[in-house]
């Protein structure tokens, strides 16, 4: 008896990504069968009975695609950043797709004088959750900071006196003006990269690369 062959497996989030990866599932031929807006499956089936997607949080879609629970993934840069900081060993990142793109940026209270405090050598507390792009950022800068790492409601911390400034995405800038917040300076530009498990990529290549070929020009990249 011969058993059916394991789906391959992409990890993928809620939201933007999941959205603006529709197109290039779409380039492949691939249908997603529920919404995960609006479903409460983590496991989603597609069109084709040899590719399912999971849903995870963003930050642990490298850790599903290292450790094999998923063949490939995709995640922002952010995200890989921060990951790589713990280990990134069993993650091959062959293509950027240039979807979901936005910035990472310091941002302040509009009544606060960023350059200024820069400019004077002050102590700056800085909140984020993206803790090595901030440490190494300012630590290029020259500026002595210390980091608190928050998970969410970012804007909150300047308003309330926890942080002088956060490192936070920025897309739209809208969260941040309705917060009387201001982008003062951008750390890194932000978009999200194809990632594959290295083990899947050498026992199931020929599953995969078709796809991983046919994401890579459906998005231009």
């Amino acid at each position: 008896m011969t058993s059916t062959p394991q789906p391959l497996t992409l990890a993928l989030s809620k939201g933007r990504i999941f959205e603006e990866t529709l197109p290039l599932l779409e380039a492949a031929g691939v249908e997603v069968k529920d919404d995960p807006e609006t479903s409460r499956k983590l496991i989603l089936d597609t069109s084709r009975p040899d590719l399912r997607i999971i849903i995870v949080r963003a930050t642990d879609v490298p850790t599903y695609v290292q450790y094999g629970a998923a063949d490939f993934g995709i995640a922002g840069r952010d995200v890989l950043y921060e990951h790589a900081d713990t280990h990134s060993r069993g993650l091959y990142q062959p293509v950027d797709l240039n979807i979901a793109r936005c910035r990472l940026c310091v941002a302040v209270r509009e009544n606060f004088d960023y350059h200024a405090a820069v400019r004077q050598g002050s102590r700056l507390r800085i909140a984020t959750k993206y803790v090595r792009a901030a440490r190494e950022h300012f630590a290029q800068k020259g500026v002595h900071v210390d980091i608190i790492k928050l998970y969410g409601s970012m804007e909150l911390a300047p308003l309330v006196g926890l942080a002088d400034a956060i490192v936070d995405l920025v897309s739209t800038g809208n969260t941040l003006k309705a917060n009387n917040l201001v982008a003062v300076e951008d750390v890194a530009h932000i978009s999200s990269r194809l990632i594959v498990n290295q083990a899947a990529l050498k026992t199931r290549g020929a599953e995969l690369r078709p796809l991983l070929n046919t994401f890579a020009q459906a998005s231009g990249a």
